[in-house]
């Protein structure tokens, strides 16, 4: 896992070795072992490194290879990197490095592009021909790696992270409208390419973008998502499915296993990252660390699901750490974790999950973790509210969003004021070809899309911010098909996530299966008060606030006279989410 950024020029201008330095140097805590340049008069790669797989010098980044006429700069990790070097050497290649960089390389040279297909594995990359001043930007199939870019006068750039292109300068910082909406009716959540400003977009994910050295783009899905069955699918019983579901995910673990350092797990004590400890051990890990964060209860809320993570990690016997975060630390050190995010997250999961990167970095460089689970497999609410539907556009947009556009239209001035995006967007996924049952269209856009800017954003930025590498077994592209080939109604079944609970019951403790889902509230950040709420007060009624004039300043206040009565249908916080987004505005553009 590391940071990458570029410029290409398509002027008379060569490239400004400060320019890039600085985008380099923004990331260093995704890659804080090493940092390397590489420069030519119209093009600049840059990279920090995290050192998992190969941890010798022979894998430096930026890579060339002047015998091939290629050059890489590449985050992620590809965990069937062996399997392809041996093909590859079986064609004539020949290797002097053993991590996965050199083996993209050779990769491109031998199948071209297509070469992604092959892949296994999180990546973001740029790729350059020497000779034809090429370029090749590409993120995996479920956009795990970020890759953020940016049109500059005469020019394009790009980096792992938003902040890395702020650091270069030159760009343009204005809200984009429809970002704007998106923010405001998915709880944070931006699809590609939109971000909140608009001289930066990311990548999609299972995306290509080839630009050639006068400029000229060209832009390539090579991946989607499938719910089409066949017969044998629909018909195929509930244990069979169980028992096909369990070998993937074996496979999907195992592959994450892959790397020269030990890998360990977040043990939350559900049953996704339960069942994936028990798949690790099963898998031959020895000695594995889990680790597990916990907050102080809320009223009759439980805060943290200690119990549970120490039952599964008593089975399996690890080495097993509580983390347990009183609510005054999460909130003390809530304007680092803002500082650390690429975009704005609202999710009260972000703080806790960046100091308990902290925690877990002193012992471990990568880990295992659940994310993914509940939109592959079904295990949200309004998925079965959803089965049947003669309205899904309309039961998915009442269960999910955040607001109705009458009420958007009362928060946003007039110059920011756009179309019902979030609507419209919604009902374009669920036209579109390769799904017709409604479960299966929200499933699709979850996992897709709603996934990756949330969850998935999520933590990457947290573990990132201390240079720790995290996995999501779940989020194995071939696992991933595989769910969508399995009827709806095997993942209802049981309250959600029925079919992955069975699986799971092969391997784990029934009394961690056989119990509500957990949820760690943050009340500081659901009912805002004390010195969390003077933040955002501050924030909003702040001169940087009134220039920019981004909301209606009578809805503002009506939020603020009762910061702690207006909530979304998901019960998130209206006010944290305005106030989130003008913190971090102010936060990444004065830094």
């Amino acid at each position: 896992m590391c940071g990458i950024a570029g410029e290409i020029r398509f002027d008379d201008q060569t490239v400004d070795p400060s320019t890039l330095a600085a985008m380099t140097d923004q990331q260093i805590r995704r890659g804080p072992d090493s940092s390397g340049l590489w420069l030519s008069p119209n093009r600049g790669f840059g990279h920090r490194r995290l050192k998992i797989m190969d941890l010798s010098d022979a894998a430096q980044q930026p890579m060339v290879d002047p015998a091939l006429g290629l050059g890489i700069v590449f985050n992620g990790a590809i965990y069937n990197h062996n399997e392809l070097r041996r093909e590859l050497e079986g064609l004539g290649y020949c290797f002097y490095s053993q991590g996965d960089t050199e083996v993209l390389l050779k990769a491109y040279h031998a199948w071209g592009s297509d070469f992604v297909k092959r892949l296994n594995g999180m990546f973001a990359f740029a790729l350059w021909e020497r000779d034809t001043g090429r370029v090749l930007l590409g993120r995996d199939r479920l956009g795990v790696k970020p890759l953020y870019y940016a049109e500059v006068p005469g020019g394009f750039r790009f980096a792992s992270t938003l902040p890395a292109l702020l650091a270069g300068g030159g760009i343009d910082t204005q809200i984009d409208p429809v970002a704007l909406n998106y923010y405001l009716s998915f709880h944070a959540v931006v699809p590609a390419p939109h971000t909140l400003l608009a001289g930066v977009r990311k990548l999609p994910p299972a995306t290509l973008l080839q630009i050639d050295a006068n400029g000229r783009r060209d832009e390539h899905v090579y991946w989607s998502l499938d719910y089409r069955r066949t017969s044998n699918d629909e018909n195929r019983s509930f244990d069979d499915w169980r028992d096909i579901l369990l070998d993937s995910l074996r496979n999907a673990v195992k592959r994450r296993l892959v790397a020269d350092v030990p890998v360990g797990a977040l043990l939350s004590g559900g049953v996704d990252s339960s069942l994936i400890v028990g798949l690790m051990v099963e898998a031959g890990v020895s000695n594995l660390r889990t680790y597990n964060v916990g907050f102080e209860d809320v009223g009759e809320e439980k805060g943290n699901e200690f119990e549970y993570a120490d039952l599964v990690a008593q089975r399996f016997a690890t080495t097993h750490e509580r983390i347990f975060v009183p609510e005054a630390q999460l909130l003390d050190r809530l304007p680092e974790a803002i500082a650390a995010m690429s975009e704005p997250m609202v999710s009260h999961d972000c703080i806790g999950f960046y100091l308990l990167s902290e925690a877990v970095s002193r012992h471990s460089k990568v880990v295992q973790s659940g994310q993914g689970a509940d939109e592959v497999f079904g295990g949200y609410h309004w998925y079965p509210k959803l089965a049947g539907s003669t309205n899904p556009v309309g039961d998915y947009l009442n269960a999910f969003r955040d607001r109705h556009f009458d009420e958007y239209r009362q928060i946003v001035n007039p110059p920011y004021l756009s179309e019902d995006m979030s609507g419209l967007f919604v009902a374009g996924q669920f036209v579109a070809p390769g799904a017709s049952d409604p479960v299966d269209k929200a499933l699709r856009l979850d996992t897709t899309i709603m996934l990756v800017d949330d969850p998935v954003k999520r933590v990457d930025n947290m573990t990132m911010a201390f240079g720790l590498e995290a996995r999501v077994p779940f989020l194995d592209h071939e696992l991933v098909e595989l769910a969508a080939r399995i009827p709806a109604r095997h993942k209802l079944a049981g309250g959600g996530k029925g079919i992955l609970k069975e699986a799971a019951r092969q391997i784990i403790p029934s009394a961690v299966i056989d119990r509500p889902k957990g949820y760690f509230p943050v009340p500081g950040l659901k009912y805002l008060k004390g010195n969390t709420l003077a933040m955002v007060k501050d924030a909003l009624h702040s001169q940087a606030a009134r220039q920019r004039g981004l909301f209606n300043p009578t809805y503002v206040d009506r939020l603020l006279a009762d910061p702690t009565g207006q909530l979304t249908p998901l019960n998130g916080s209206k006010l944290w989410q305005l106030g989130l987004l003008e913190i971090w505005l102010q936060t990444q553009l004065t830094a």
